[in-house]
């Protein structure tokens, strides 16, 4: 994909209308393209291959492949899988933690409003996650917080690394985090290159839960 280019989506979702209802809002942004569009998560594989989307846009809950089993996939076999955004009708689900640990870049609602989905497009294909801070921390608290302490304290975080995490898991982003620290915007996409790779995390999301999950970060409170 050029700079010139949209931004290919793909469309994944059992229900015919919620695909056609995402496809109306999304194929009128000139930055914004569908590109294919599934009933299933069998079929994502393929279609990514074929397709090469930036996004995929995955429910899931679906009969056969869901969207977990389906995000797993392509975070396995692929050396750069596209950006994952699982949908949902609730943001409890536990589906959604288990998709978000899968290697999805956030979630969006069902219910969401157009703008906030072409947003949420926008900012995953940028390299942002989509956070909704509450209810990760919701969400977290029921997947044995504190599992994973001794794995984020031997990554050996840094004092600024760690604050940078810590306003990561509250949804800041990077320019957000940069005015909290009195850094440089620059500066603050160092700390956060550092620590995913400290955390060998993929992106922001999968810090975040493995913040929550060692324990680094209270779920409570």
């Amino acid at each position: 994909m050029t700079e010139a280019d949209p931004i290919g989506i793909l469309l994944v979702d059992d229900e015919q209308l919620v695909r056609a209802g995402l496809r109306a809002v999304l194929d009128v942004e000139p930055d914004l393209a569908v590109v294919g569009e599934a009933a299933d998560g069998a079929e994502v594989p393929g279609l990514v291959s074929r397709l090469r989307p930036a996004v995929v846009l995955m429910d899931v809950r679906m009969p056969s492949v869901d969207g977990i089993r389906a995000t797993e996939h392509l975070m396995s076999v692929l050396d750069a899988p596209p950006k994952v955004v699982v949908v949902t009708t609730f943001e409890n689900d536990d589906y959604v933690y288990d998709a978000l640990r899968a290697g999805a870049s956030g979630f969006l609602l069902k219910r969401a409003r157009p703008e906030e989905i072409v947003a949420a497009v926008r900012s995953v294909a940028a390299g942002e996650s989509l956070l909704f801070p509450s209810a990760i921390r919701r969400l977290a608290a029921r997947h044995s917080p504190g599992a994973g302490l001794d794995r984020l304290a031997e990554a050996g975080l840094t004092e600024r690394e760690a604050d940078v995490l810590r306003l990561m898991a509250k949804g800041l982003s990077n320019v957000e985090i940069a005015g909290e620290l009195y850094l440089g915007v620059q500066t603050v996409k160092t700390h956060v290159g550092n620590l995913l790779a400290k955390l060998g995390a993929r992106d922001r999301t999968q810090a975040v839960i493995r913040a929550y999950e060692s324990g680094f970060i209270p779920v409570t409170g």
